[in-house]
């Protein structure tokens, strides 16, 4: 309404403030009035009043992926899932997207074109894009096409073209001048891995005394292995100034010092900086993982904080769960032997609850995991012990390895699905007594954090004989890990499957003790990792 001129930017930030407050009783009442016109949802945004001011934060995030628009990787479940847990939590969450050519929002309701043009700086020059903007689960979202530029984000793919660099610097600096044009003050810019990463040195030295003067940068990093390096001169083309940039302690790369670093200018330029990752400290991500950042994230460590991903409860939960023939709790746990039933029934295995059943659900492996788990199954299968495996490997060598696994584990105990199935890893969920696990820190499944909620034991994938050897995931009890690591570390990190096995069978009424405790643990996006975004975005502000 502000980039068509309908209202001005001070009475859009007041309707703003006006759902943020309402906590959902005005969107509640707006639903229906949403995908009309503007003079339609403008007469009803005037009818209501502001009633008691709740505290919340405005968010906008800009990034390239989230979920259902766009999912490529790990970026888009987290996306939508932390704006979704925000919104529950009483803040205003805004998404801005590229516009891929595959999105036809012609076709999609509630979308529009927004009538108005919108220039931004590249090249030298101002080039037009167009604006979509619409509601995507609750969540407004706006979408950014360039004009003369039309090929950036045309392509078949998100990433992985040479001109990566100019394609998302480009929406980076239009998403800038959407927020400026349109009236916006959000508290946060919350900016994703490297490709909006050049918002952080855009926002200081362009657009901060452009009416964001109270806004705050927030990084989200779901690892550092993708920097963007690239020649100190093409920062020119968003109109940064390369002289005042290329410099060690600000976007130079700290091994290849004739290019700059793009997520390293996003680390050094925002306010806080959120890694995303389940198991590993502060201290274990700067010395091991930084991928060549670690100098620059040892100088930078106190703006650096630690966040588990999470998974959506609404519908990763047994009590609920509309894939199961039984739904159960921590509180009444007899659904789960019926689903394990069912799920056996399924696969045409031996029908018996009393069996003990391993599920392992991967979207890739490797083939150091790959040699363990024959020596795990050969050695429980010849006890009775029931496995399913559910996946597969984008490696065409690992593929290979898994049909010859495959033909290997021709056996009454074993059962292989080999692609993804939805619907029934929900099952393999519920029915299983342990998930065998390549790693705690599953980012695309999110397996631990699942089978911990359906009654199931995640259990690392480890050589056969290491029985009391310390698991490869973990070192030392790491104090300042996240609830999950410290949780898992303590329950089930130091089990190999064949000590997990006997427990069950040699003490079953300490092990059900175990798992309903695991139960009711909450490790969703609405628990441990909202409210360290919360307690980053209060910090900035507070700046």
């Amino acid at each position: 309404m502000v980039l068509t001129g309908i209202i001005g930017g001070r009475e859009a930030s007041d309707f703003r403030k006006l759902i943020m407050d309402s906590r959902g009783g005005v969107t509640d009442d707006l639903y229906d009035t949403i995908y009309k016109k503007d003079a339609e949802l403008l007469a009803k945004l005037r009818h209501f009043s502001v009633k008691g001011k709740k505290k919340g934060f405005h968010i906008v995030h800009i990034c390239t992926e989230m979920e259902p628009v766009v999912s490529v990787g790990i970026l888009a479940s987290y996306v939508t899932g932390i704006s979704l847990a925000l919104q529950r939590k009483g803040n205003l969450v805004e998404v801005i997207l590229p516009k891929y050519a595959e999105l036809n929002l012609d076709e999609v309701q509630g979308f529009r074109e927004v009538e108005a043009q919108l220039y931004s700086y590249f090249n030298g020059q101002l080039h037009e894009n167009k604006v979509w903007t619409g509601v995507v689960h609750g969540i407004g979202v706006t979408f950014i096409q360039p004009v003369y530029y039309s090929s950036f984000f045309s392509q078949e793919r998100v990433y992985g073209y040479s001109n990566d660099f100019e394609r998302f610097t480009y929406f980076s600096r239009a998403s800038l001048d959407y927020i400026v044009k349109s009236g916006k003050q959000p508290d946060v810019l919350h900016i994703h891995n490297w490709q909006t990463s050049i918002i952080g040195p855009l926002f200081w030295d362009v657009f901060v005394n452009q009416g964001l003067e109270g806004t705050r940068i927030l990084l989200t990093c779901q690892g550092f292995d993708s920097q963007c390096l690239e020649q100190p001169e093409k920062l020119a083309l968003c109109g940064l100034d390369p002289s005042r940039l290329y410099r060690l302690d600000r976007l130079q790369d700290n091994k290849k010092a004739h290019l700059v670093n793009i997520l390293k200018g996003g680390v050094v330029f925002s306010n806080k900086v959120i890694i995303m990752t389940s198991i590993q400290s502060k201290d274990q991500i700067i010395s091991g993982l930084g991928h060549g950042l670690q100098p620059t994230l040892t100088i930078h460590k106190e703006k650096l904080l630690i966040a588990p991903r999470g998974f959506d409860k609404s519908i990763w939960d047994p009590s609920l769960d509309k894939f199961l023939p039984q739904n159960y709790s921590a509180d009444n746990v007899n659904g789960k032997s019926v689903c394990k039933v069912s799920l056996q029934r399924h696969l045409d295995l031996p029908q018996q609850a009393s069996k003990i059943l391993v599920g392992c659900i991967y979207s890739d492996i490797s083939e150091f995991d790959l040699e363990n788990l024959k020596m795990l199954v050969w050695m429980a299968s010849k006890k009775g012990v029931q496995f399913i495996f559910m996946g597969f490997s984008q490696s065409a060598g690992i593929s290979t390895a898994l049909e010859f696994f495959k033909e290997e584990m021709k056996d009454g105990n074993v059962r292989f699905i080999d692609n993804y199935d939805d619907e029934l890893s929900h099952l393999i969920f519920a029915g299983s007594d342990i998930l065998l696990c390549p790693s705690f820190d599953n980012l695309q499944l999110q397996v631990p954090l699942k089978a911990l909620k359906y009654g199931a034991a995640p259990i690392a994938v480890r050589p056969a004989d290491s029985r009391f050897s310390p698991n490869r995931h973990f070192g030392d009890h790491d104090m300042e890990g996240t609830e999950f690591s410290l949780f898992i570390n303590k329950t089930f990190a130091q089990l190999s499957l064949s000590q997990a096995v006997e427990e069950i069978t040699k003490n079953p009424s300490e092990w059900n003790r175990r798992m309903t405790d695991a139960m009711m643990k909450d490790f969703s996006w609405d628990a441990e990792c909202s409210d360290i975004h919360i307690r980053a975005y209060s910090s900035i502000k507070e700046l």
